[in-house]
């Protein structure tokens, strides 16, 4: 193995460290705004999803993945079992799906839609752990909704932001080497 390819694979994982890094101080600075009132406990905008999309957009599901994993891990210690199974299932399917989405030949959503469609996807994962946690297939019938329209406004706010800081990350990007 030449010197290149150790160069190109430890930019790598830098990068990925910066990102991951960077994912837990949004997850970190979204815990300290309060609960908002009317919305279901733990309802969070999901910030640190902006660098779950950029790290699927530029790298793929592995990397988006290992940024899910490192996340719901920080979920456990500062928050405890439950958030962190719930952070790991919302955030596994909507890794998933923006995997999928954004690496559709003709993605028709955009990363506007791509976010959306995503955020939908995480809250209906942490809806469906909640359900199976509390026994109460109901939660469906009585967030859902409500978890639906806070999903469309909090994926359309987080998709706007990732195009504002997009230049920034492929900076970071590019800075270590990696294109």
């Amino acid at each position: 193995m030449g010197k290149t390819n150790v160069n190109k694979k430890t930019s790598f994982i830098a990068l990925l460290g910066v990102l991951g890094a960077e994912a837990l101080a949004l997850s970190f600075l979204e815990n300290l705004i309060p609960a908002i009132p009317g919305l279901p406990p733990g309802a969070k905008p999901g910030f640190s999803n902006i660098v779950t999309m950029f790290t699927a957009n530029a790298f793929g599901f592995p990397s988006a993945l290992a940024i899910t994993i490192l996340k719901s891990v920080f979920a456990f210690l500062s928050r405890g079992a439950t958030a962190s199974f719930m952070s790991f299932a919302g955030g596994l399917l909507s890794t998933i799906v923006m995997v999928l989405l954004l690496k559709w030949k003709k993605n028709p959503f955009g990363i506007m839609g791509v976010s959306v469609m995503s955020a939908i996807a995480h809250n209906a994962g942490q809806l469906i752990v909640a359900c199976i946690i509390s026994g109460t297939p109901a939660l469906i019938w009585g967030y859902g909704p409500l978890l639906l329209l806070f999903a469309v406004v909090t994926g359309a706010i987080t998709g706007a932001i990732l195009r504002i800081v997009m230049p920034a990350l492929e900076k970071q990007k590019k800075a270590l080497g990696i294109s």
